[in-house]
């Protein structure tokens, strides 16, 4: 539970923080910062992600103890990376001093700086979320989100240039790691200096395939952002930028949160009872999670008019609520991808089908964009991206559930789920037409509380019995 609550945190001022950054730049600026953002996700992936990623599927309680040599691998490519993005960071910031802080050379060294913490916090937290150590993982997402909205903010406020307000999102999180790195350290363990080459080779063949697709899909938004930069300025990238990072938040939100448990327990599984147990996991957690995201999709379309009336800032009003409707459906799809079919591949340690969805859903996209925006502005340009996105969950999903080692999902769990938000999509569609206040006061309760007791009432992916079975054993006297 701690590191749900520790992730819901995260999202929740992570959400205030960018409107609040959004506001404080302006439209123009915050396009400039939002394309920055995405070149920073691009960076941490391809340098950092390939890490975590192996952090999160080879190192554990057990690994701690017995197999010390694996977090030495990991602490000492990450400390050859950090390295070398720090020295590129400071030369880009030297060669730009002459352009001043809104010059391209210093929003790229605020980009690199922003990577380098970005890559270092997430690894220390995957690294606590592996050893199940709650209390450890929430202390280090609300120092880090104390840290970032203080420092980022006040970055917006006084010096309001892109480039320190990267700086300090990547300080920030590097100044988390720090506060807590006597807990975050593992027993004091020789060595093995001849383990270094073997344990690196495994990360690799894990997570190359993987980082590659993953920067295919940091890469999609960053060609979008510049697409439209190029064809209609960076004010109209903004409004397109803000939507996109809302939606994405929205969506992504809760299905982060439950990889960060979903994909432990598998692993742990595979430990404990072998592959093939771990797979049928695996499976029930991706009906888990469809029926815990397709909600969420259908109830933020239920609320965009409102959310856009009450929470966004006037400048962006108008093309916020067309880029982000055309953005759910795409944005759904990257999260099943992420939350419900890359597992399997990752239990099996086979992760090359990834990189080949990620290509055709680039290839989609390029497409999208030579025929889309010529014929329907930026409007062209996030249904490109959607298109991609689908194409390529259609492609994995297919890898995925056919031929002789498919994955056999409970299929009427997931027919139920659809069934319950059809009914939820059909009881909010009226609302979406009042007044914004009441809209939003009476949507958001009564579209939780109807899929809450549909989902109860016939137990929808075995919700009902899920809570129940935690109920008991927290209360074992009462359940007696």
């Amino acid at each position: 539970m701690a590191v749900i609550a520790a992730f819901v945190l995260n999202a929740g001022l992570n959400f205030v923080l960018g409107l609040l950054i959004a506001k404080l730049l302006g439209p123009a600026d915050f396009g400039r910062f939002a394309l920055a953002t995405a070149g920073t996700l691009v960076i941490t992936t391809v340098l950092f992600e390939w890490l975590r990623l192996s952090a999160t599927r080879f190192y554990s309680v057990r690994v701690r103890l017995d197999e010390p040599w694996i977090r030495h691998g990991l602490d000492r490519a990450y400390a050859i990376l950090a390295a070398l993005l720090l020295s590129a960071a400071a030369i880009a910031g030297g060669l730009g001093l002459g352009d001043g802080p809104d010059g391209h050379a210093a929003i790229l060294s605020g980009a690199m700086l922003a990577a380098l913490g970005i890559g270092v916090f997430d690894y220390h937290a995957a690294l606590a979320r592996a050893r199940f150590d709650g209390k450890l993982y929430f202390g280090l997402v609300a120092v880090k989100n104390v840290l970032a909205f203080a420092m980022m903010a006040a970055a917006a406020w006084y010096l309001r240039q892109p480039a320190w307000v990267l700086a300090a999102a990547g300080l920030s999180q590097l100044l988390a790691v720090l506060i807590l790195r006597h807990p975050l350290r593992d027993p004091v363990t020789t060595v093995e200096h001849h383990r270094r080459r073997e344990t690196w080779t495994l990360f690799l063949r894990y997570g190359l395939p993987l980082i590659a697709a993953n920067a295919v899909y940091q890469l999609l938004p960053f060609l979008n952002r510049g697409t439209i930069a190029a064809q209609a300025g960076f004010a109209e990238a903004g409004y397109f930028a803000l939507a996109a990072d809302v939606t994405a938040r929205s969506l992504t939100m809760l299905g982060t949160a439950l990889d960060l448990l979903l994909f432990q327990l598998a692993v742990r599984v595979e430990e404990l009872h072998g592959r093939a147990a771990a797979e049928r996991q695996v499976a029930a957690n991706a009906a888990t999670v469809f029926a815990l995201l397709l909600p969420c999709a259908v109830g933020f379309w239920a609320v965009l008019p409102a959310l856009e009336a009450l929470v966004v800032p006037e400048a962006y009003r108008g093309p916020f609520a067309l880029y982000a409707l055309l953005l759910i459906p795409g944005l759904f799809c990257l999260a099943m991808m992420f939350f419900a079919i890359n597992p399997v591949f990752q239990i099996r340690r086979r992760t090359l089908p990834v990189i080949a969805a990620a290509a055709a859903g680039l290839a989609v996209n390029g497409l999208g964009l030579l025929v889309l925006p010529p014929l329907l502005g930026g409007a062209g340009v996030a249904l490109a991206q959607t298109l991609a996105l689908g194409a390529a969950f259609a492609w994995l999903a297919v890898r995925a559930l056919t031929g002789r080692d498919r994955l056999v999902l409970p299929w009427s769990e997931i027919l139920s789920a659809s069934a319950a938000c059809g009914a939820m999509a059909l009881a909010l569609t009226p609302l979406r037409h009042l007044d914004p206040p009441l809209a939003l006061g009476l949507a958001v309760p009564l579209g939780a509380g109807l899929y809450a007791a549909l989902v109860w009432i016939f137990d929808i992916a075995g919700l009902r019995s899920q809570v129940a079975g935690r109920v008991r054993s927290t209360h074992p006297l009462a359940a007696e």
